[in-house]
């Protein structure tokens, strides 16, 4: 039975880490794109580029800050999800405890008590 909880917990940490290797190249490779239009030389551009620069600097910090939002929103779901995982470890505490200690009554009358 551990055995096959080990290769679970493997299973989703290899998935996990293979999640995160794909954002971390999307995310290099986006913010490698930004950085390379706001390098651009602007003085140099004729009036119609600067117009098209101007809106992709506009969608790009519109798109930014829908993604923090959404983040954000996504960062509260999560710590409301850790508090009611706690929560429910709490409650379910006294039924662990109890269970400990019938196992250790059965144990004790098993190795003990002799009719």
């Amino acid at each position: 039975m551990n055995g096959i909880i080990n290769q679970i917990v493997q299973f989703l940490q290899q998935g996990i880490a293979a999640i995160f290797r794909f954002f971390e190249l999307i995310w290099n490779w986006s913010f490698g794109q930004m950085v390379a239009i706001f390098q651009s030389d602007w003085q140099s551009l004729p009036i119609w580029k600067i117009a098209v620069l101007a809106a992709v600097v506009i969608a790009i910090i519109y798109v930014l800050y829908k993604a923090i939002i959404q983040l954000w929103k996504a960062a509260e779901q999560i710590l409301k999800a850790f508090i009611g995982l706690l929560s429910v470890l709490v409650t379910i505490l006294p039924f662990i405890l109890i269970a400990g200690l019938i196992a250790a009554a059965g144990s004790y009358v098993i190795q003990n008590v002799n009719f």
